[in-house]
């Protein structure tokens, strides 16, 4: 399970956002052309090595502000026994907790209170996530913010010119350890740059294109993999990819 250093060479690209020219798009083209995929229930070691079944949902997850909070409520209430096996804690003791100044899903055990055990007949994994299949939607509506966007990361940046010009910088890239605080560093096992999660037949902005469209906005995105799609050919077919600033976590 080797796994790259935090360092390395990436490739950025930096546009104006198709739909907002006050708006700037900053894309991590390393992260976005490298082939990660999520390996839940396959291949995943899970955050911590004494929780190895239940991957990155062991602290529960936090909201980012209110409204996300009250989006995943209205989808806590179509849950049922038959895809959530923690449903009678749930409704009995509340499925959130505030830490801090912040509320989380509740911790129930060893796992968030949405985790299915392998053994549960509804399903392993997030009970959220087996609603959405359900319901025929897409998981970016059931699921909190943080469970759907890990590990793409989304963060803000201001840009201010010389002739007085400012810009918002939307920066779309990889949530590494470090993006995790100080105790991303003592966690046992992490995806993002393990060789082991980067098996994907397709590259992060393929497979994630709903993600990143909801992140970014679907002008924004079609521009994005129209220079991904650029990049990704030219990782297939220059014979020394060195100056494109492969991911290190990718099969050579």
């Amino acid at each position: 399970m080797p796994e790259s250093p935090l360092d390395f060479a990436r490739q950025w690209v930096e546009f104006v956002d198709p739909a907002d020219e006050d708006q700037l798009i900053r894309a991590d083209l390393t992260w976005l052309t490298s082939r990660w995929t999520c390996i839940f229930g396959r291949g995943c070691q899970g955050i911590y090595a004494d929780r190895p079944d239940v991957g990155c949902c062991a602290l529960g997850a936090h909201f980012s502000e209110k409204a996300d909070e009250k989006r995943v409520a209205t989808w806590v209430e179509k849950l049922d026994s038959s895809v959530w096996q923690r449903i009678d804690i749930g409704r009995k003791k509340g499925w959130s907790v505030k830490e801090g100044t912040a509320y989380k899903t509740r911790v129930v055990g060893d796992a968030c209170i949405f985790h299915n055990d392998k053994d549960f007949e509804g399903g392993y994994g997030c009970a959220l996530h087996h609603l959405a299949q359900r319901e025929g939607v897409s998981f970016i509506e059931t699921k909190p913010e943080v469970c759907w966007q890990l590990p793409l990361r989304r963060t803000y940046d201001n840009a201010k010119h010389e002739d007085g010009v400012e810009r918002l910088v939307v920066v779309l890239g990889e949530y590494d350890r470090r993006a995790w605080g100080e105790g991303g560093h003592d966690l046992d096992w992490y995806c993002s740059s393990n060789t082991d999660a980067h098996i994907g037949t397709e590259p992060v902005y393929r497979s994630s294109r709903d993600e990143i469209v909801a992140l970014i906005g679907q002008p924004a995105y079609d521009e994005l993999a129209r220079i991904c799609d650029s990049r990704s050919q030219l990782l297939l077919t220059v014979a020394d990819t060195t100056a494109l600033s492969p991911h290190p976590a990718d099969p050579a």
